[in-house]
């Protein structure tokens, strides 16, 4: 599998300046970071929340953790983790456990940890386990400019 076709099409809309990173299979965020020689904090990771059947995308480095007790206090008290049933019904085109951190690709609300915003360069699956995206910190905050802003997450 290589980028996947609603991200590259999205890229392609946004007219982003992107370039694709193979490494080797990995099946944790931080084991591709390790493998792909990219710092943690650089490396952004999709977190996938359901509440009252919906679904959002919360995006956070992959050194940190998403903190439910936290989300629930924003979202409300029904917010979980989507499984991966629904996972692979909302994403058909990404490896489970490799969804790209874009979720207006998707069509999907989406929250962004602010402290990706500060990175000169942000990496991300490109929806399988074997590549990556690289892009200019700039940049990517443009793609995810709808986003909901604030700190999801906490360091490992």
């Amino acid at each position: 599998m290589a980028i996947s076709v609603t991200l590259g099409e999205f890229l392609s809309r946004q007219q982003a300046q992107y370039a694709l990173i193979p490494h080797p299979h990995t099946s944790s965020s931080m084991e591709t970071a390790e493998l792909a020689h990219v710092p943690g904090q650089q490396l952004a990771k999709a977190v996938i929340l359901k509440e009252e059947g919906r679904y959002l995308m919360v995006v956070v480095p992959s050194i940190e953790h998403v903190d439910l007790a936290v989300l629930r206090e924003q979202f409300g008290h029904g917010v979980d983790l989507a499984t991966e049933d629904e996972l692979a019904q909302l994403f058909p085109d990404c490896a489970l456990g490799a969804i790209p951190p874009a979720g207006p690709a998707w069509g999907m609300e989406t929250y962004l940890d602010e402290c990706l915003l500060d990175e000169p360069e942000v990496f991300f699956e490109a929806g399988d386990h074997e590549e990556l995206v690289r892009i200019d910190g700039g940049q990517f905050a443009q793609l995810l400019s709808g986003a909901q802003r604030g700190h999801y997450g906490h360091t490992l």
